[in-house]
């Protein structure tokens, strides 16, 4: 059982956000990059992600991120925004006595970056199923060289990808407004959903990715479509999980899925105890039957990302996370 976060990190210091991340999720645990919104227009998720694409390119308008035919100043500013983040972490690594066995990075998956993305006219690219299939297929271009990136910076280390699609439920049930606002966008398949995912989730692994999981919020979260895609594992927030929910999960873990829990929940201005997470994961655990041991699957997350808390309290978000497995490990081990 060990403990990482989604990637949202509060304030604009890459190096002060690689260095408490690395000092609180040490070995057995798992750091992660950073993504800094704070910094502004390039640093967020969707831009960062977009920075990945093999020949396409794109800008920022009032409406959001747009699709356009040649790199301008967003776009630079967004991949050099990266290209910082990578080298700061080779800094942090190699300055450590016993670097940490892992590292993990996110990008947002291929639904959620066409349903964010928009077309020249300011439709999102969602609307277009040839632009949905170009998006896939460029992006799974262009991941390669990013995680060549990544072990370069951290050699020896293995590589851990989250797949964000924040977006999911929306996309597949039909609910995103056109930007007349008028109407919905139509529903995304399931099964072009299933190929999207697994021509992305290929290309991670042919890059060199050992694991790979896909980050869904718990509301409507597909887990049958994440499976039947290919992926190594499901990150969801426990908060809100039913008892159907928990079953497919369990399913899952029988079947060698890696599930990462979002067992501490930051919604609030205080944190819950320890104790009360470590119940909220191992009653339901045990009430589905599955062995303690078994538990080893499962990894610990914040309910969502620590953007919008303070540097200081994102750093209690991780060590009473590495708490909470600690604990969990504890009940395992009897």
């Amino acid at each position: 059982m060990t403990a990482t976060g989604l990637g949202p990190w509060p304030g604009e210091d890459p190096l002060e956000a690689a260095r408490i991340i690395r000092g609180e999720l040490g070995s057995p645990h798992l750091p992660f990059l950073a993504e800094l919104p704070d910094r502004g227009v390039g640093s967020d998720a969707l831009g960062r992600t977009a920075t990945l694409l093999e020949e396409l390119a794109v800008d920022v308008q009032p409406y959001g991120w747009r699709l356009v035919d040649r790199p301008g100043k967003d776009f630079r500013r967004a991949a050099s925004a990266l290209a910082t983040d990578i080298n700061v972490l080779a800094d942090v690594a190699g300055a450590e006595d016993k670097p940490a066995a892992g590292i993990k990075v996110q990008l947002v998956g291929p639904l959620s970056l066409a349903a964010g993305l928009h077309l020249h006219n300011g439709e999102r690219a969602l609307i277009d199923y040839g632009a949905r299939r170009d998006l896939a297929a460029s992006l799974a271009a262009g991941v390669g060289q990013y995680l060549s990136r990544v072990t370069a910076a951290v050699p020896g280390a293995r590589v851990v990808v989250q797949v964000d699609e924040p977006d999911i439920a929306a996309v597949l049930a039909g609910t995103i407004p056109t930007s007349s606002g008028y109407r919905t966008l139509r529903a995304v398949p399931s099964s072009e959903a299933r190929e999207s995912w697994r021509v992305v989730l290929d290309a991670l692994r042919d890059a060199g990715a050992e694991e790979v999981v896909i980050s869904v919020p718990e509301v409507e979260a597909p887990f049958e479509q994440i499976l039947a895609a290919g992926a190594d594992g499901i990150a969801v927030p426990l908060r809100a999980l039913t008892s159907r929910q928990w079953e497919q999960l369990a399913g899952a873990a029988e079947a060698g899925k890696r599930l990462w829990i979002g067992a501490l929940d930051v919604s609030g201005k205080s944190l819950p105890r320890v104790a009360d997470c470590v119940d909220a994961v191992w009653r339901p655990w045990r009430q589905l039957g599955l062995s303690p041991a078994g538990i080893s699957t499962l990894r610990v997350t914040p309910s969502s990302g620590l953007a919008s808390r303070s540097p200081a309290d994102a750093t209690s978000v991780l060590g009473r996370l590495t708490q909470v497995a600690d604990g969990l490990n504890q009940l395992a081990q009897g």
